[in-house]
């Protein structure tokens, strides 16, 4: 019995050691991130790489650990009495196979908005949560990352009990139903003094989510320009009959906007580097049939927002933003902060796959499609965990001198970039290796008839300047 415990702690942390160096060649390794080029990374390409694949497919990751290590820290550093305020989204990751699990057509988030584009893909859910700054700024750090596959279509000479199964199937697959459980998740991981802000755009504004939500909790999205809302029920004393459960129809989220008897405030939030005036509308308590009549709101409307592609050309406008609170006193400056802050999810989704080459491993099962993936984004997640704890701290960083052509060339007291951190972070860690140990500058010079050596590309720029 004692042989075998010691034998079951010796895998646990050998799946530890090779987790951890996983973790790491992800962050250093400036090739594709594919298990093999990980393997390679750690220097295991000449040993039996076995291990490395059964790490995944056998499950012997639990990436919930990870992501709760980023998320008791992000707590950790909130101030007294802050909500938790987490962004949540879905993102696809284009595929080639169509033996890998997950994999099915998507349509393409980026393509043109004339034309529905096709591509095969897998599903993510991710939640971030923001780490607020000064000024009102917030990074998102993922602390949560679920494959999110639909069932696969039976047949057409599918048996009735296989359509059955395949609709119940799709009932416990749908993403509102996952996105519930992991709402359940970060609740319960989440001191109860902390209250939870739940930031979705407009395909999480439904009936599911909203009414489902965990208690003590705030939902914020965007909704329809067209949303059919009702004020309060008004009770007149002595009336017969049941109460109504809805008022009169108030005016739509558009309506609202265009209505000129209401006046637009002005409400001050960061966005896009440096703080903005916003100017707002706003209508509560009202109710949405489709969120119950128990459940008050708060419509705001966000006029567009004035730009120029470059100085001294016409003044463009964005569309305008309808959101939509189940928490009607919360503070609008409040609301629309956390609103601004989710943006920060899809700056997440960019780079965790073009810098970190999430969705990039070749590999096919379940097991491995959640956990590798899920990995990565934990890499990710903890890079930036440990960035802002620096920064929290006051530390500079010390690292290379950034190319001349920078505008800014210091990152003392700013927030870096993720290409800034992965750059760092390989100057760290190779810096001691590639740094000349001897006196080869002390050499004699060539004689005049020896031909020039080539000239060769320089090993550390390469490595340090690769994000």
């Amino acid at each position: 019995m004692l042989e075998s415990s010691t034998l079951a702690a010796a895998n646990t942390s050998s799946c530890s050691v090779r987790l951890y160096q996983h973790m790491l060649g992800l962050l250093l390794c400036p090739a594709k991130s594919t298990l093999s080029n990980l393997i390679c990374a750690r220097g295991g390409q000449h040993a039996d790489w076995t291990a490395d694949y059964r790490l995944y497919s056998k499950e012997r990751v639990d990436e919930s650990v990870l992501f709760g290590h980023a998320r008791d820290t992000l707590i950790e550093n909130l101030a007294p009495g802050q909500p938790l305020v987490v962004g949540l989204d879905d993102t696809i990751v284009r595929k080639t196979g169509k033996k890998i699990h997950g994999s099915a057509w998507k349509r393409d988030p980026l393509g043109p908005a004339f034309q529905t584009n096709l591509v095969l893909a897998q599903r993510y859910l991710q939640f971030s949560a923001a780490w607020p700054l000064e000024n009102g700024e917030a990074r998102m750090v993922p602390i949560a990352f679920q494959h999110a596959p639909t069932p696969a279509k039976p047949p057409k000479n599918a048996t009735p009990d296989q359509r059955e199964s395949y609709r119940e199937a799709l009932k416990q697959h749908n993403l509102n139903r996952k996105t519930l459980e992991l709402l359940e998740i970060v609740r319960r991981d989440t001191p109860a003094a902390r209250h939870l802000v739940v930031v979705g755009d407009g395909s999480y504004t439904n009936k599911t989510v909203m009414r489902g939500k965990p208690e003590d909790s705030t939902y914020i999205g965007r909704g329809r320009k067209d949303m059919v809302v009702h004020y309060l029920p008004e009770t007149v004393a002595g009336a017969n009959g049941r109460p109504p459960r809805y008022g009169i129809p108030a005016p739509t989220p558009e309506q609202l906007r265009q209505d000129e008897s209401v006046p637009w405030q002005e409400v001050a939030a960061f966005a896009a580097g440096k703080r903005h005036e916003f100017r707002i509308k706003t209508l509560g308590p009202v109710l949405w049939r489709k969120a119950g009549a128990d459940l008050p709101l708060r419509v705001v409307v966000i006029a567009p927002l004035g730009y120029r592609l470059r100085k001294g050309s016409r003044m463009l406008y964005r569309q305008p933003a309808y959101l939509i609170c189940t928490d009607p006193d919360l503070p609008l400056e409040k609301l629309l902060q956390y609103y601004l802050w989710r943006w920060g999810i899809e700056v997440n989704f960019r780079e965790e796959k073009t810098l970190i080459g999430t969705g990039e491993a070749q590999v096919r099962t379940a097991a491995s499609n959640q956990h590798l993936p899920a990995v990565t984004v934990a890499a990710y997640a903890m890079l930036w965990t440990a960035a802002l704890q620096a920064l929290a701290t006051r530390a500079t960083f010390q690292g290379l001198q950034p190319p001349k052509w920078r505008r800014d060339r210091t990152l003392d007291g700013k927030l870096p970039s993720t290409g800034d951190l992965l750059r760092l972070l390989r100057y760290e860690t190779w810096a001691g290796v590639l740094r000349p140990g001897t006196f080869h500058h002390f050499v004699s010079d060539p004689t005049p008839d020896t031909n020039a050596q080539k000239p060769m590309p320089d090993l550390p720029a390469i490595l340090f300047a690769a994000a």
